[in-house]
């Protein structure tokens, strides 16, 4: 039986404060820092491994984590969720994002469906409607190919597939899998959507309109836009619109689309990269067997979430040290930092995952906790960063934990050797080096060259982005955010929290306002 309790009841959390704690700089100096280097590594889905090496902790705390992990029943509570229990309590939901990818144990049926059966029809019917499009079978009204596709969405309908199909465009041109173009509207900002139309040929533009309800106002209003603009060229827009929403959704059944493609309530918006949110828009893009491929690698880590072993675990072990930074170590923030371009959207993605999944006050029965729950994420391309905000990681009054992210080679194999060094293996010894940095610090007499050290990292290290390794890298930090709520007790699959700010904005445009919101609306002159 699986028992929900908040994590101060626990007895091993409770015992994790007693457990010493690691002095950074000693471990990671000389011989042992070698040791830890080599020793503390997890292999990963899709050919990736993550290194631990330099966080603040040893084989006890390890351990101590470990009991935490068996006692808050963090594998029984996952395979709760996979085996379609509610575990969306606030909305009283399954939650089936792991479910797009892969069967990882029972059946689930739900609405007298099996929902298995029904991600893989989605999936086909956009591959076929894909292939359709690429193949110019589906063309414009001249009988000419769509050659760009642009998703209408917002949040998780636009953060992950963004950086989803930006982690790929290079690696799709270089192995000759890249179909068309896309680009996303996302702001409700008539500027957004003026750029981009500004930026396409319309005549050659098929446009994925995304909204699980179908009444999403920044989602219809963009869809306006566009539709304005597409009868302003003299097309008709239900022949460049295709729709993907819910099959209960006013969108399901409109002849305004050229085809609809499905999700459910049972996928959050933030965990919809796998299903038909992110498929449509990258199946267009690349191809159906990329998209496929993606999702193998989501699979792999998946099924890696399931070992009862945290060191055998990327995933909840990396959640349980998260745990340990925020709650024992006290740090309030994780910075992301992918030293791959093509990962440039990757840390907003992760901004929203995380801090909307586990930015929570309550546990999951609406009552307050004592506690810390998710940390602040931040982050930006390596080597971008240090030339912004890493003056406060390395001498700032505050210790973020860092999460670097490193490939061995670039996407697209074109380099060149300066001053004896290629520019991939200076993007790598950035990375190394940094590491070191953090951990180790430089005493130096002149206090504003003294580096305190100290400050914990781990690296996902991978030979080369490519489909099977975004898969997995994604599904790693969604296992990972899961694994941390079920800690924390929390509900990571709601966002009450973005709700208010929808309602007074209704009460702003109705003109139903007073006090000091009727006086900021008058000062933006609405």
């Amino acid at each position: 039986m699986v028992n929900w309790s908040n994590m101060d009841t626990l007895t091993a959390y409770n015992a994790l404060d007693k457990v010493d704690k690691v002095d950074l700089i000693s471990v990671m100096s000389g011989e042992d820092g070698v040791k830890r280097v080599k020793e503390m590594s997890v292999q990963m889905g899709g050919g990736l491994s993550y290194n631990y090496a330099a966080k603040e902790v040893d084989e006890k705390i390890i351990d101590a984590l470990a009991n935490l992990a068996k006692e808050a029943q963090l594998t029984e509570k996952y395979a709760a969720l996979y085996n379609g229990e509610v575990i969306n309590t606030g909305e009283k939901r399954l939650v089936l994002h792991q479910l797009t990818r892969g069967q990882l144990g029972n059946d689930v049926v739900a609405d007298n469906v099996n929902k298995r059966d029904f991600y893989i029809n989605e999936q086909n019917k956009i591959a076929d409607f894909a292939k359709k499009v690429h193949s110019g079978e589906i063309a414009n009204a001249a009988g000419e190919k769509f050659t760009t596709v642009v998703q209408i969405g917002i949040g998780g309908s636009d953060l992950g597939p963004r950086a989803m199909y930006l982690a790929l465009e290079n690696w799709a041109k270089k192995n000759n899998t890249f179909k068309m173009e896309a680009k996303f509207i996302s702001n409700v900002d008539p500027d957004d959507a003026a750029a981009v139309l500004n930026s396409i040929d319309v005549a050659h533009s098929i446009f994925v309109l995304v909204s699980k309800s179908g009444t999403t106002l920044e989602t219809l209003t963009n869809e306006s836009f566009v539709k304005d603009a597409l009868k302003k060229a003299g097309l008709d827009p239900s022949k460049h619109m295709i729709a993907v929403t819910s099959e209960t959704s006013p969108l399901a059944k409109s002849a305004d689309y050229l085809a609809a493609f499905f999700m459910d309530d049972y996928i959050g918006g933030r965990f919809s990269s796998t299903s038909s949110v992110g498929g449509a828009v990258l199946s267009l893009a690349f191809g159906p067997e990329v998209f496929a491929d993606f999702l193998e690698g989501a699979a792999q880590e998946d099924a890696l979430a399931k070992n009862e072993d945290i060191r055998n675990n990327p995933a909840m072990l990396d959640a349980l040290i998260g745990v340990y930074e925020r709650n024992v170590l006290g740090y309030p923030a994780t910075a992301v930092l992918p030293y791959s371009q093509a990962l440039s959207r990757f840390p907003a993605h992760l901004q929203q995952l995380d801090m909307e999944s586990n930015g929570k006050s309550v546990n999951r029965f609406g009552e307050p906790i004592n506690y810390k729950t998710g940390p602040v994420i931040f982050g930006e391309p390596g080597t971008n960063g240090q030339h912004s905000f890493y003056q406060l990681l390395h001498q700032g009054t505050d210790i973020v934990p860092l999460q670097f992210i490193g490939f061995k080679n670039n996407q697209l194999g074109t380099d060149v050797d300066i001053q004896g060094s290629t520019s991939q293996q200076k993007l790598c010894a950035n990375v190394a080096a940094q590491i070191v940095a953090f951990a180790c610090g430089k005493k130096d007499a002149n206090a504003n060259k003294n580096f305190a050290g100290a400050r914990p990292s781990s690296i996902i290290i991978g030979n080369k982005l490519d489909p099977k390794a975004l898969g997995a890298l994604l599904a790693h930090f969604e296992n990972k955010v899961m694994f941390q709520g079920f800690v924390w007790n929390i509900n990571s699959f709601d966002q009450e929290g973005v709700q208010l700010g929808k309602v007074l904005a209704k009460k702003v445009l109705a003109h139903e306002t007073d006090g000091a919101l009727k006086i900021y609306s008058d000062l933006l002159n609405i």
